[in-house]
């Protein structure tokens, strides 16, 4: 359906001419999952150069585990921060200028010398991607017709689990096959961010966020022109005009909402970092070679994991796909853990079920914060969501080698068992139910 934008002086970047609206969509939906792309990208490309990073600059255990964990501490801060800004000033401007800011932080890769200003380089790349989660998750969930709302969320997950695994296979053929010096590895990052940066320039602004600020007309023209549905695009003034605040996501109406998607993003991410990141020496402890092979069934897994939640997203609901794989999950660690002889075959087969199950269930964490945070703090509460998830990401990726080498394979999958359990018991409770539900109806408060 095409739709031309009227008045067009009035919203300032739009033009007059046609708007195709699947289009749009799509272009929406693939320059935001391009931003999950990079974050996918950059979090994996660490593993395969920080060996040559920490032999070259003589790194103790401490500063390794510090550079593996430093963009996910960098989430932490530009999380909270980026929600609060894109809640306050619009998701259109932070959504260009957090990709800036990523651009500057990979080309600096290129060029670092010491391990201090890798952490420092790479901390600030982290912020970036924080900032990041809480602009386009809100943007694109206040654009996405609600018929298809989860299953566009849902690519963004797929994005990012696919720049994961494709940063462990260029890393890998970059530093192994070609032995190209690690910075290269890092810096590689640095082109897809240039061509996404281009490619987002001239997007408008969210019609949501628009009417939580006064500014009716200009939100009823944009929705008019760019949403798919003429009934939700009316339906945006149901919303009441007010101003998020950062207690607001601690307030009886939606700490529920917090609690649960901080907690079950939490122990979604925590396990899956730990072995995601290791998991080529994770798979040769237990015999499996070098264990590269390994590591791509277990990162290929997850990204068909993701498309299988994408698929069915729409269809089954969101808490049939959000609370079996977290048992499944904890299961299949548990076996590890506890099976200390076990064949590598059966080895193999739990940590490929684990992937497979983690990345069904993970897809929702970047779903549910979209949905059930209203206009006025979706981005803050998405923001300090990932926050959240990344304290456990960061503990996984940095206290996975000290577990390793102190406590033994063995309990260290115990305890990502036991992180696991966590979030299916918190999901059985608190998960809600919003397939096919409006924004305006899945963001309604729920007292605790």
């Amino acid at each position: 359906m095409v739709t031309t934008v009227s008045n067009p002086a009035t919203i300032g970047e739009q033009t007059a001419a046609p708007v195709d609206k699947r289009r749009f969509l799509l272009k929406l939906t693939g320059v935001t999952g391009g931003g999950m792309f990079i974050d996918g990208y950059v979090l994996g490309i660490i593993g395969a150069a920080i060996g040559a990073a920490a032999t070259e600059f003589h790194m103790s255990l401490l500063w390794e585990g510090l550079i593996g964990a430093s963009a996910l501490i960098g989430i932490f801060v530009g999380g909270p921060v980026g929600g609060w800004l894109s809640d306050k000033f619009g998701r259109k401007p932070l959504f260009t200028i957090d990709l800036a800011i990523f651009v500057i932080g990979s080309f600096l890769q290129f060029f670092v010398d010491s391990a201090w200003q890798l952490f420092a380089v790479r901390l600030l790349m982290g912020i970036a991607v924080g900032a990041e989660y809480s602009v386009s998750w809100p943007m694109l969930s206040e654009f996405a017709p609600a018929r298809l709302r989860g299953r566009i969320l849902s690519v963004l997950e797929v994005a990012w689990y696919a720049g994961f695994m494709i940063a462990f296979i260029v890393g890998y053929v970059m530093s192994t096959v070609f032995s190209l010096d690690w910075r290269l590895v890092l810096g590689s990052s640095t082109v897809p961010a240039v061509i996404l940066f281009l490619a987002r320039l001239g997007l408008p602004e969210s019609p949501r966020w628009l009417m939580n600020q006064g500014r009716t007309d200009e939100a009823r023209r944009i929705a008019e022109a760019y949403l798919d549905d003429p009934a939700e695009a009316l339906g945006i003034g149901r919303e009441p005009a007010r101003k998020g605040t950062f207690g607001m996501l601690f307030s009886a109406e939606y700490r529920r909402s917090t609690v649960f998607v901080s907690v079950f993003w939490f122990c979604s991410v925590t396990p899956y970092f730990a072995i995601a990141t290791f998991a080529a020496d994770v798979l040769s402890t237990y015999g499996l070679g070098d264990g590269f092979g390994g590591a791509i069934g277990v990162n290929g897994l997850a990204v068909a994991g993701v498309v299988v939640s994408l698929l069915l997203i729409d269809r089954i609901g969101r808490r049939k796909l959000t609370i079996p794989g977290q048992w499944v999950c904890a299961v299949a660690l548990a076996v590890i853990g506890l099976w200390s002889g076990a064949p590598a075959a059966v080895v193999l087969t739990c940590f490929l079920a684990f992937a497979f199950a983690n990345a069904m269930y993970s897809a929702l964490t970047g779903v549910y914060p979209g949905e059930i945070f209203p206009t006025e703090i979706r981005g803050i509460g998405t923001g300090f969501a990932a926050a959240f998830s990344r304290i456990g990401a960061a503990l996984g990726t940095f206290a996975l080698p000290w577990s390793m080498d102190h406590l033994g394979t063995g309990p260290s999958m115990l305890i990502a068992a036991g992180v696991c359990v966590v979030g299916a018991a918190f999901s059985q409770v608190l998960a809600p139910e919003t397939m096919g539900r409006s924004l305006s109806e899945t963001s309604a408060p729920h007292p605790a």
